[in-house]
Parts: structure tokens; sequence; C-alpha cells
């Protein structure tokens, strides 16, 4: 069966060299452990090519649409972030046109720059037929819900392409606050992918409701990984405790995310949190994905064909929702 997986992820070592490695660390990017007998996942993401293809047809993989994985032009401001997101998509472009039937993409935009971003993206979509974008969490301390994307999101609806919020390293005073005291691996892993990452795109998506971004932009589509970061246990806690205090919303906070808001598998392969997704979210909601290279897609095809799902509610999973999202 097809399966189209779109949070799958990507480097371009020769343009992330530009980046000063002390703006790097300073915006939290820690070295992974390789465990013995693995690969770097950095080293998988900067080859898109003969590999990449071989170990998504081991497993079945259709389609990968491509993002780039940090750090990216959101750490450079000014023109230095505008030239460095240009040349990365262009290298992107560069990378889908050897294998046009294997892999789509997502812009990476200069968030630094957000007077430059809806520029870039209409760029990207018309010139190298990119399918939206993906951001990492916030730019400067800033969310999405800043006035100063609004033209960007603007420019997503106009377009009718959504915008992917991934998650992103914690601002410093919350890695200060939050994530320090004990040992530096641990730390990482609790800030980002154990925790941290899933609970501030919940964050993400709870602040453009309840600062009325989504009612400014009802035709707006996003897209969280992660099974939904969290959120399908949450919905109608949410609505509950919010009730009293959310009067200059036009809907309620669970009704615009479902609204608006796509989810995918993204490196989350186990059955509770799929049902607590299906049973809030639905199947025409939910997107497979891998989350490759952090995930493997062994694991990601295995948990596809372990879901008891109707054939055609399967076909919605694996591939039908996210070729009409995309326009795939």
């Amino acid at each position: 069966m097809r399966a189209i997986a779109l949070e799958e992820h990507f480097t371009a070592p020769h343009l992330v060299s530009r980046i000063d490695p002390e703006v790097v660390r300073a915006r939290g990017y820690r070295p992974r452990r390789v465990l013995p007998g693995t690969v770097s996942a950095m080293e998988l993401a900067a080859e898109i090519g003969p590999r990449r293809i071989g170990l998504m047809d081991d497993s079945g993989i259709s389609l990968q649409v491509l993002s780039n994985t940090g750090p990216g032009p959101d750490l450079l401001p000014g023109e230095a972030g505008i030239v460095l997101a240009r040349e990365m998509n262009d290298y992107l472009a560069e990378q889908i046109a050897t294998a046009p039937d294997r892999f789509a993409g997502f812009a990476v935009l200069p968030m630094a720059a957000p007077e430059a971003c809806a520029a870039e993206l209409a760029r990207c979509v018309k010139q190298h037929g990119f399918k939206g974008a993906l951001i990492n969490g916030t730019t400067e301390g800033r969310f999405l819900d800043h006035p100063a994307y609004d033209g960007l999101l603007a420019e997503a609806v106009a377009l009718d392409v959504p915008i992917y919020i991934h998650p992103h390293m914690a601002p410093a005073a919350v890695r200060e606050a939050y994530f320090t005291g004990l040992e530096p691996l641990a730390e990482r892993t609790l800030e980002a992918a154990g925790w941290g990452w899933h609970s501030e795109t919940a964050i993400h998506v709870y602040r453009l409701v309840l600062a009325g971004t989504l009612d400014k932009h009802p035709r707006l589509k996003l897209i969280i990984g992660h099974m939904g970061e969290m959120l399908p246990m949450m919905l109608a806690r949410a609505d509950e405790v919010f009730a009293a205090d959310i009067d200059h919303l036009a809907r309620p906070i669970s009704r615009q995310i479902l609204d608006q808001v796509w989810i995918t598998t993204s490196g989350i392969f186990t059955e509770p949190p799929f049902i607590a997704a299906l049973l809030t979210f639905g199947i025409d909601r939910i997107l497979f994905s891998v989350d490759y290279p952090y995930a493997q897609n062994a694991k990601g095809r295995a948990f596809l064909d372990r879901i008891a799902l109707a054939p055609a509610d399967m076909e919605k999973l694996a591939w039908r929702n996210a070729a009409q999202l995309l326009g795939l």
C-alpha cells in the first residue's frame, strides 16, 4: 500500500556551516549520543539520494515530504537569514528534482526576518512547487501568534498551503527554569523529544487559538506531529477550564483546533496515543509520518501494518489524507 510520510528531515551541511557555532550553542543545540552500531541522524539527514531511497523502499515509503532540520536560517537575523533560507530552499528543490516521484518539500523560512517570510513562502510554492512550510518552534521568543507573522499566515491562506509547526529547543530562560540540574544528556532529552518539545508545540497551538489568530485566519491550515503533541488527551479539559475566560473567541478551543489542525504519527508508534488521536481528531485529520532520520522507517511501517482499520480508513491514514491536504 502507498505510504506518504511528511515529517521527514534533511540538512545541508555546506550551508549550515555558515552559522556561527556559538550562535548554534546559544540556541540550545547539543551533540546527540550515537549508540554503538547506529548511524548519526545528522549523517542520514544530509543524504538525499540512493541510501535514503533504499531505506524508503525497504519499508514501503512511497514519498517523503522533506523539511530542514535545525540549525537553520531562523538563527540568523536580517539579510543573512533571508539569504540562507533562499539557498536552502533552492538546494532542496534541486534534490527533489532528482527524484520527483519520491520527494516533495516544505519551505524553510527566515523566521528572524518576519517581513520576508511571506515572500519566501510564495516563491517556494510558485517556483519550486513546495507544499507549504515547516517552522521550528519559537524564534527569538516569538510564537506564530505574534503580529509580525500575520503576513506569513495570510499568505499561507492565500496560497492554500499548510504550515507545519515543529518543536524547537527551549528559549534560554525556559531551559534554565525547567530543564537544568540533571545529568547533561538527560537534561537535553527532557528538554527535547522526551517531553519539552511536545508541550511547547501544544502551547504554540493554544496560543494561536487564545490570541484570536485562528479566528482571524479561519482558513489557515496547520500540521503538528507526534500524534498531536499531547493535545488529543487535553482538548475536553481545555474547553472546560477555559469556558469562563474566552468570550473574545468566536469558536470553542477544541472546535478551532479540530477545524484547522491536522496531526501526524511521527515518532509515536504505539496504539494508546493513536486511539486517543483517532477518538478526538478522527481519521480524516491523522496523517502517517515517520520523523526520519530521528525515527526509523521500519518502525513506522510496522506500526502502520499493525493498526486495525477498515481498508478505506487505512488508505486515509497511509496516504490519502496527505495527498488531499498537500495536493500531491
